[in-house]
């Protein structure tokens, strides 16, 4: 039984809900020792609404916070050149302190040097987000097929997580298909009240999701589900990930898709890429490809795009897991976070394609 999407007229395919977040990379150079950096526009759940858009010709859209600055105006023009339409919550800075838009530092590693990721989140402008900050039925008026967020963005104070709850919400009573990136980050939850904290929470958010993205550590850390060692397992063994959704789906009945990638990483360069799907009670399994990774960063919100579009479209589980896993993958192959892949790319490398030179 596939999901129930709606296929009546709407005007968005896809509606966001989190923060946006501008990435600082200077990519093989550690930060200590850079000079120059590139600037990439981002955000968990933004960068699924991102590749949609951009790749995939869906109709997208961003609710997130919005700082009247000049980073401001740089992440919004960023948005429209991936088409993706928003609804802001706009905040004034106040040209010293904020609020701000978040900035992220992560340089990409080389070889057996593992990329380096920290973060500047004070005073930002998304966690100031709370319940009432946006016309949810105003928005779901003219339809929204798939709502989606994230455990990022539940974990930024604690008002997010009600925002996300009140969208939920909303976009149930409307219609909407709903999707949730546990995305569990302890460094996030232990500034909000530590891991106790952020499984309360997202069993709250969780009981107005349909579908969940996330993978083993998602699952136990952010559902309180107990499983296998997830340091020294197998990455790449599905059989471990179908029995965790067992415990993840009998704790929580209603869901009804469960995805995430499986990732080997042999090095910063060199990883081994599948990825898995449960849809009410059917598994789906995708081919194992080893990739070499240009920036690591947003490939699992490529997978989701990609998953996410097939399901849209009528393919397949089999079809639009394969879609998931191959957008996924070429997201790797490109510098930034959101997608420079083009559809036709992502349909031949789903089908078995290669990288023998197009001409």
């Amino acid at each position: 039984m596939s999901l129930p999407i709606r296929t009546d007229a709407c005007q968005l395919d896809f509606l966001a809900l989190g923060a946006l977040v501008h990435r600082l990379d200077p990519g093989i150079i550690p930060f200590r020792k850079a000079k120059s950096f590139d600037i990439h526009v981002s955000g968990g759940e933004y960068n699924v609404a991102a590749n949609l858009a951009d790749c995939f010709g869906l109709k997208t859209a961003v609710a997130t916070a919005m700082v009247d600055n000049g980073i401001g105006e740089l992440v919004q023009g960023r948005v429209r050149e991936m088409g993706v339409t928003t609804f802001y919550k706009h905040f004034k800075h106040d040209g010293v302190r904020g609020p701000n838009i978040a900035t992220v530092y992560s340089d990409r590693g080389q070889g057996v040097r593992a990329p380096v990721v920290f973060y500047n989140r004070a005073n930002e402008a998304g966690a100031m987000l709370k319940p009432g900050d946006f016309d949810w039925k105003g928005i779901h008026a003219t339809g929204v097929k798939w709502f989606h967020s994230g455990g990022i963005f539940a974990a930024l104070s604690e008002t997010t997580s009600q925002v996300i709850i009140e969208g939920m919400q909303a976009a149930k009573a409307a219609g909407a298909i709903t999707s949730f990136d546990l995305n569990y980050r302890a460094k996030l939850w232990a500034s909000v009240g530590g891991e106790k904290k952020g499984q309360e929470t997202i069993a709250q958010i969780v009981k107005h999701v349909d579908c969940l993205i996330g993978n083993e550590e998602d699952l136990q850390k952010g559902l309180g589900i107990e499983g296998q060692d997830v340091e020294h397992a197998a990455k790449l063994d599905p059989n471990s990930f179908f029995q965790l959704i067992d415990k993840v789906v009998k704790k929580h009945p209603h869901i009804k898709m469960v995805a995430t990638t499986l990732r080997e990483v042999h090095s910063t360069n060199r990883h081994d890429w599948a990825a898995v799907l449960w849809l009410n009670g059917e598994k789906f399994v995708s081919p194992t490809m080893s990739l070499d990774v240009i920036d690591r960063i947003g490939g699992g919100d490529g997978f989701a795009a990609g998953l996410i579009y097939g399901l849209l479209s009528g393919k397949t589980p089999e079809q639009a897991l394969r879609l998931g896993w191959a957008h996924g993958a070429l997201l790797t192959t490109f510098p930034g976070d959101t997608t420079m892949a083009k559809l036709p790319e992502v349909e031949a490398l789903a089908k078995g394609g290669t990288a023998r030179v197009q001409r």
